[in-house]
């Protein structure tokens, strides 16, 4: 089964999308905005916009994060009204556009705790692991909605995979931690940290990663003996990303965190988290056939 131009078209816009509001939440940390907006739902007691003196720069900045939500949504609903309309319907991608739009819900939920709170680092960590979450959601149509029949991966290849996306995952929730402890609260104001030693936990983050990077050249190693080639090309391509993350990683530390790399680490951990999910979807353990009868919904 081919899918239609618009399910293509709608879950890719719905990727870039979700990435580009993990990094757009990055320019909130750095320029110490994220109090912006006072309030939530509204940006202030008496108004649903920044536009008002008393909220200043950091206001538009934050208001405009928050006006990302808004984009996330009409592409989230384009995705899901595509899936119903396309012709047989496949079951798989409708769920996933489902699930995308369970975690726009989540991430507006958290979003507005993580305001009511004052920033509390624990709870800005769980907004950024809901993002991820939304991310998730959106690389799995994407990838779905793009990807052809292909045999399935060897046994060793799937448990390298699996292994390489646990790490993955172990890397980007240390990361909240790093974030959580360390310079950049949000807000210009105090703001309550994460009492643990950041340069501990930092090193601890950069172990996790070099564990994750050696993992994915292990996995473009065996996929290459394995003969399966979509999760070796996948595998590259996350094991560049880690390098360049890794780089960006040990520059940002010795260099004070400045804003800019702080925000591009950010982007790149959400292109990373994407990447890890698609060579964990490339590693699935049968064949794809999307013109299955399992595949499509009734």
């Amino acid at each position: 089964m081919t899918h239609s131009r618009a399910v293509r078209w709608t879950t890719t816009a719905a990727l870039a999308v979700s990435i580009l509001i993990i990094v757009t939440g990055g320019v909130v940390r750095v320029t110490g905005s994220g109090l912006g907006c006072p309030d939530w739902p509204r940006c202030t007691d008496d108004s649903f916009t920044s536009a008002t003196a008393t909220t200043g720069i950091h206001g538009a900045i934050e208001f405009g994060n928050r006006m990302l939500t808004t984009v996330i949504c009409v592409a989230v609903g384009a995705v899901i009204i595509a899936c119903l309309l396309q012709r047989p319907r496949h079951r798989a991608l409708l769920w996933s556009a489902w699930g995308q739009f369970a975690g726009v819900v989540l991430n507006a939920v958290v979003g507005g705790i993580t305001v009511w709170t004052g920033l509390n680092p624990y709870v800005v960590a769980a907004h950024f692991l809901a993002a991820i979450a939304l991310l998730i959601s959106t690389t799995v149509s994407y990838d779905i909605a793009h990807r052809a029949v292909v045999p399935a991966p060897a046994e060793r290849t799937r448990r390298l995979a699996r292994a390489l996306v646990a790490v993955t995952a172990v890397v980007v929730v240390v990361g909240t931690v790093v974030t959580g402890s360390g310079p950049h609260p949000g807000d210009s104001a105090e703001v309550h940290r994460i009492p643990v030693s950041w340069t501990v936990v930092t090193v601890v983050h950069g172990i996790a990663a070099v564990g994750a990077l050696l993992l994915a050249a292990v996995v473009v190693v065996s996929a290459k003996r394995s003969g399966d080639d979509l999760v070796g090309r996948r595998a590259k391509i996350l094991l560049v990303l880690f390098v360049a993350q890794a780089a960006l990683g040990v520059y940002q530390s010795l260099d004070g965190l400045p804003g800019l790399a702080v925000v591009l680490h950010l982007g790149g951990a959400a292109v990373t988290a994407a990447g890890a999910t698609r060579v964990l979807l490339a590693a699935r353990t049968s064949t794809v056939d999307r013109t299955s009868e399992a595949a499509l919904a009734v």
